[in-house]
């Protein structure tokens, strides 16, 4: 099909992007003062507003980090995205959170680009914290 044009391509260059930027990531979460406790006490996450047990969120480096309460009709459940937070030194950090209770599931790199560890928070969420070369 080679010289076929895409006419969603097409009608998507002709208005500009329809996305900004990144507003939020959010987790819904089963216990919102357990998790609140993990992400601000474990992670170090400045926690910038919490509603009761439905909204909390957190300032990450200028990007907003939230987690959403559980509500009648909607099960949790874990998985999906993973939330990706950077770090100047990833030993160091993997250190102060193991120190913390954080147990690593994976470690790994990408070649002259960056070191990252994967773990999971206390509602089986993935994250990773990620060290770039330099």
């Amino acid at each position: 099909m080679s010289g076929a044009s895409d006419p969603a391509s097409e009608r998507a260059s002709d208005v500009g992007p329809v996305v900004q930027g990144l507003d939020h990531v959010y987790y819904w979460v089963a216990d919102m003062d357990r998790a609140v406790s993990f992400y601000r006490d474990v992670l170090g996450l400045s926690l910038v507003r919490q509603d009761g047990s439905r909204w909390a969120e957190f300032d990450v480096g200028g990007r907003r980090f939230a987690l959403h309460g559980a509500v009648d009709g909607h099960p949790i459940s874990s998985g999906g995205a993973a939330a990706v937070f950077e770090v100047r030194d990833l030993d160091r950090a993997k250190a102060l959170l193991s120190e913390r209770g954080v147990a690593f599931e994976h470690e790994g790199d990408v070649a002259g680009q960056a070191r990252f560890a994967s773990f999971r928070d206390r509602d089986g969420n993935s994250l990773q914290i990620i060290e770039y070369a330099r």
